[in-house]
């Protein structure tokens, strides 16, 4: 080789296109959050016009300026609502929390081992496939009315939905990656930490996305058939009361809570996923 031809080797190579990739508009990283902005603003100007103009019976119905004050002056002039938030989110996180420290493993357990699990689904469909607020007035019979019976079926609601989609998570692996792994020689807590866990985490945030939800109809369901205190007894007061603002006021609560946490279980996957392909 000349030196000639040394020297022109670099020029070649830097000649040669570079390829890229193009940068998204700031519309297209944030199409989803703007456009659901969007919608929520014009639904809330169609209502507060609507109630503004009187269209609407605030016996049966009220209006977010209405809903918005109750919430300002109960959260932070008042303070009357926050004795009852603190109390059902203490309902909620314990219930929450043990749902998923038993949910979790036990999912991989039984997506793993065949036998166990031929042993407990029976029992598994039964409880799942039964609505859970049949079980109320059990529970409050056998933990009674305070904080013991809420967090019970705050844990019945959630624990399900994670258990079966932890389940569904470790069975689906992928076979051949498995395979390759057996090949090499991998241990099976080599399996479990580099190949099932990790293409096991989408299922587990969605069934931590479903039992979030299925909690928090759970600590609203028990709270409000046999509680003093917390939001879902705050709902029923409201109802019976016809007070359309304070409930609403609740509603909003809640849904905010659960767009909260779903937002963050939602981060979590993306940071667990970024080798994925990015979606259109």
């Amino acid at each position: 080789m000349t030196v000639q031809s040394l020297q022109a080797e670099p020029a070649a190579v830097a000649a040669q296109p570079v390829l890229v990739r193009p940068t998204k508009s700031f519309y297209k990283r944030n199409d989803s959050f703007m456009v659901g902005a969007a919608s929520v603003i014009v639904f809330t100007a169609v209502w507060e016009a609507l109630w503004a103009a009187g269209f609407i019976n605030e016996l049966f119905f009220s209006g977010p300026s209405a809903i918005f004050a109750r919430l300002y002056s109960g959260l932070f002039t008042r303070g009357d609502m926050l004795e009852h938030v603190w109390f059902s989110a203490q309902n909620f996180l314990s219930g929450f929390l043990i749902a998923t420290a038993l949910g979790i493993p036990l999912g991989i357990l039984l997506g793993w081992y065949r036998a166990p699990r031929l042993v407990l689904d029976p029992f598994i469909t039964a409880f799942y496939s039964t609505p859970r607020i049949v079980f109320v007035p059990l529970i409050i019979m056998w933990f009674g009315l305070g904080l013991g019976s809420k967090v019970v079926i705050v844990f019945m609601s959630a624990f399900f939905p994670i258990l079966l989609n932890v389940m569904a998570g470790v069975r689906t692996t992928d076979d051949q990656l498995l395979g390759a792994g057996r090949a090499f020689c991998a241990t099976q807590w080599d399996l479990f930490r580099t190949i099932v866990l990790p293409s096991s985490v989408p299922f587990i945030i969605v069934g931590l996305r479903q039992g979030l939800a299925h909690g928090l109809i759970g600590v609203v369901v028990g709270e409000f058939f046999a509680g003093s205190s917390g939001i879902g007894y705050l709902i029923g007061e409201a109802a019976n009361s016809f007070k359309t603002d304070l409930l609403f006021a609740c509603v909003f609560i809640v849904a905010g809570v659960g767009i909260g946490v779903s937002a963050l279980l939602q981060q979590i996957e993306q940071h667990f996923q970024r080798w994925r392909p990015a979606n259109n």
